[in-house]
């Protein structure tokens, strides 16, 4: 399968960061996009794990392990994993998250 055409599993990390952030109410939701300091954050590790309770190919799993060490706010984190996912041209592939 070549980089350009969708994967079963195109959407995936989308999936998984709205787990993460499932509960966020309007009022952090705004928070969040708006940059506000004490915004909901999340451990690497909890989405490490999220992506491994949706059972992520070896591809995406490697997106996630490839955080850095820190805590993420949504917004940070849809910075990082898609910045991973453009560095290997995968964004048509696996699709890039909000």
């Amino acid at each position: 399968m070549s980089s350009r055409e969708k994967s079963p599993y195109y959407g995936s990390l989308q999936q998984v960061v709205d787990s993460l952030f499932a509960d966020l109410t309007e009022e952090e939701r705004i928070a969040d996009m708006a940059g506000v300091p004490g915004a909901r954050k999340v451990r690497r590790l909890d989405v490490i794990m999220a992506a491994e309770a949706v059972d992520l190919p070896d591809e995406l799993q490697e997106i996630v392990n490839l955080l850095p060490p820190s805590t993420f706010t949504r917004r940070r984190l849809c910075d990082q994993l898609n910045s991973a996912v453009g560095g290997h041209a995968w964004g048509q592939k696996y699709g890039t998250v909000e």
